[in-house]
């Protein structure tokens, strides 16, 4: 009989997964609004590890669990900066960067974008609803 993934690497596929998704949603948004109606959406091999990095908030999501979703969703974001500034700078340093925001007046390092707080925000949430509808289900098995 095959054995089920652990929980861990099952996570982390779902937030691979889901990251990789919300970013070529939301870069073909930036084609929206270049009026560019083909919507090409684009991401990297590189993204698909650093999101599936969200899957290690879970025991954040545990730690967290019952605060006000401002608390929360500030925490996620703060993490999620903090990840996409280091391995952005890792990458970086070896030519592999696939994004590099030198263009915005509100980078870090050209690594981070200050003004996608509010992206990280939310994408902090649904990182959270993910992690916790598996956490749910493990704890109902016997």
């Amino acid at each position: 009989m095959k054995r089920p993934a652990p929980p861990f690497v099952k996570n982390f596929l779902k937030c691979g997964l889901t990251g990789w998704c919300m970013e070529i949603i939301f870069t073909a948004g930036g084609a929206l609004r270049r009026r560019d109606m083909t919507l090409k959406g684009n991401t990297s091999l590189w993204m698909f590890p650093i999101y599936g990095c969200a899957a290690a908030l879970t025991p954040v999501v545990r730690l967290l669990h019952g605060k006000p979703a401002w608390i929360r969703g500030m925490t996620y974001m703060s993490l999620i900066f903090s990840t996409e500034f280091f391995t952005g700078r890792l990458l970086r340093q070896r030519s592999f960067c696939p994004w590099d925001y030198g263009g915005s007046r509100w980078n870090v390092g050209r690594v981070i974008r200050l003004d996608y707080a509010p992206c990280w925000f939310a994408a902090g949430l649904l990182f959270e609803r993910l992690l916790k509808s598996d956490s749910h289900r493990q704890k109902a098995l016997p």
